[in-house]
């Protein structure tokens, strides 16, 4: 049995009120609603003196109150349609959160982050948080190649940042129009850096394991892969893509289809890095050596690539500056700026000891 003074210690200490501020101020209750919300109607020492004893006694706002008022929420949303099974094993969204919460932290603004089954249920927690007035706006990630998401946005005035490509326009309107800008990178310029590089290096077979079909920058990657192969002469069946989900199963699964064909690739691009060293462990086991007769490039770098033996050829970029911009651009949207579409730092190729010539005669 529980002890009276036990009981009470346990009991959660009440939240301060606006009531608890002016009672210790010796103000009434709307002299410290204006001075709390920055309104006029009050004198600065008692604005000053009123937020000295609202943070003395730990007061906060409630956000939900505020929402329901009109207000800020103070809150962004983030959804992530993917398998929840890949996200374990995969740094980008990592980094990319880390980038967006050091912009909102500095701002006190929180991030609502949900994984999602499928893009229906993503759409349907949009009108949800906005109906809710849970959200002051939201960042898309993995825009589509027939994204339904712009048009939903548009229905709803919600703001939000596209991140990762274009969507579709900026609205232009009345304006209700909801405000939706977009951060990019250029996937077609980062593949063609990658196809260089092994083009140089004489590789004519090479193979793309990609992620998830349906993704814009899957596509952007798939199609800049067919167009720098024509440019330089190659074989458009020795220079191809395959679609994953992007996790080390799929990476390594696909790898042993390549490799057990009748004229194996020589070089294969993985989207991402878990992919990459799933392929090259593939390849030792095999008694295939990289680059001896497989030369490996990841997409993402990361501390797995860097650690493998041997060290992978990768992309390198500061997503977690990304990540920033992204979240830099919603405020700004929130904050009365127009949208726009940004372009960010456009990754660079570091080559390291995965990457070499084909094998003679290839």
């Amino acid at each position: 049995m529980t002890a009276p003074g036990e009981a009470a210690r346990r009991k959660p200490a009440r939240r301060p009120t606006i009531k608890d501020i002016a009672r210790r101020a010796g103000v009434s209750e709307s002299a410290v609603s204006f001075a709390l919300n920055d309104r006029p109607g009050v004198s600065a020492d008692t604005r000053a003196r009123i937020r000295k004893v609202a943070d003395e006694l730990g007061w906060q706002a409630n956000s939900a109150a505020r929402a329901l008022s009109g207000e800020r929420a103070d809150c962004l949303g983030l959804v992530l349609a993917r398998p929840a099974r890949t996200l374990g094993v995969e740094s980008f969204f990592l980094q990319l959160v880390s980038g967006i919460q050091e912009v909102l932290s500095a701002r006190r603004t929180a991030l609502l982050f949900q994984v999602v089954e499928d893009l229906d249920t993503e759409c349907a927690l949009y009108r949800r948080w906005w109906a809710e007035r849970r959200v002051d706006g939201v960042l898309v990630v993995d825009p589509r190649t027939d994204d339904p998401r712009p048009a939903l946005l548009a229905a709803l005035g919600l703001p939000a940042v596209a991140i990762g490509g274009p969507t579709a326009p900026a609205p232009t309107g009345p304006p209700t129009a909801p405000l939706l800008s977009t951060v990019w990178a250029d996937d077609a310029k980062a593949m063609a850096r990658i196809l260089d590089h092994l083009h140089d290096l004489g590789h004519r077979r090479i193979v793309h394991i990609a992620g998830l079909p349906g993704l814009a920058h899957t596509a952007r990657r798939i199609h800049s892969l067919r167009t720098e192969a024509v440019r330089r002469g190659l074989d458009a069946r020795q220079v191809r893509s395959v679609t994953t989900d992007y996790s080390d199963a799929e990476g390594a699964e696909a790898t042993r289809r390549l490799l057990d064909a009748a004229a194996p690739p020589t070089a294969i691009i993985y989207d991402n890095d878990v992919m990459a060293v799933a392929g090259a462990s593939v390849a030792a086991g095999r008694g295939i050596p990289v680059p001896g007769r497989l030369s490996v490039v990841a997409w993402d770098d990361s501390p797995l690539c860097r650690v493998a033996h041997p060290p992978l050829t990768a992309l390198v970029r500061d997503t977690a500056g990304f990540g920033r911009l992204a979240a830099g651009e919603l405020l700004a949207l929130l904050d009365g700026g127009p949208p726009r579409t940004v372009e960010g730092e456009l990754p660079h190729l570091e080559p390291r000891e995965s990457t070499g010539p084909p094998p003679h005669g290839n």
